[in-house]
């Protein structure tokens, strides 16, 4: 369980972050709705320890391993979609599992290409691989779904379904339907 009181954040006199307090539970997805730069990344940031709050307590299990897809996708471009799990995954990688995941995702087909030459949504698609593969207690999703058709959407929510059981998982989305088919208690952070 991640506990979040009384959280505050400013930047050179502009309030991010005012007075947020929730609890996020192990098996269930809790999504962070405000605007666009309303302080969902700024949140993620404190929580991963990025970022310092100016005020308020964060209580995280210890120990905690995180796993995340940050806005910025964060993949190595020259090398291709196998390698990416691989090198984040280290040990952890297992063939069988990322390619059925991969295959879901509707990567199958460019496995052998780098990512540079990936389009943005697959690009995000690999990022949302990588991070459900990752083993960790913890499990943030910054606008995971961009980029992605209603088919592949499907796919996606269906895997954070599976892959998040057991874990908390912390979820930014633009898209209310998102949250809504992942039966997500919705945390407002204005």
């Amino acid at each position: 369980m991640i506990v979040v009181e009384h959280l505050r954040k400013s930047y050179q006199g502009r309030v991010v972050l005012r007075d947020v307090s929730f609890v996020a539970e192990r098996g269930t997805v809790t999504c962070l709705d405000a605007p666009s730069g309303g302080g969902k990344t700024t949140l993620f940031r404190i929580l991963l320890g990025l970022e310092t709050p100016d005020g308020g307590t964060v209580t995280l299990p210890r120990p905690c391993r995180w796993s995340a897809v940050f806005q910025e996708d964060r993949l190595l471009l020259g090398r291709d979609a196998r390698y990416n799990l691989r090198f984040v995954l280290g040990r952890a990688y297992n063939e069988q599992k990322a390619a059925a995941l991969l295959d879901a995702f509707g990567l199958s087909d460019a496995l052998a290409k780098p990512v540079r030459d990936y389009s943005g949504g697959m690009r995000r698609r690999l990022a949302l691989a990588r991070a459900l593969l990752t083993p960790s207690d913890a499990l943030i999703l910054d606008e995971p779904f961009t980029g992605t058709d209603t088919r592949i959407r499907e796919r996606c929510l269906d895997a954070v379904r599976r892959y998040s059981a057991g874990r908390v998982t912390l979820l930014a989305t633009h898209t209310r339907s998102d949250a809504d088919a992942l039966d997500a208690h919705i945390v407002p952070l204005t």
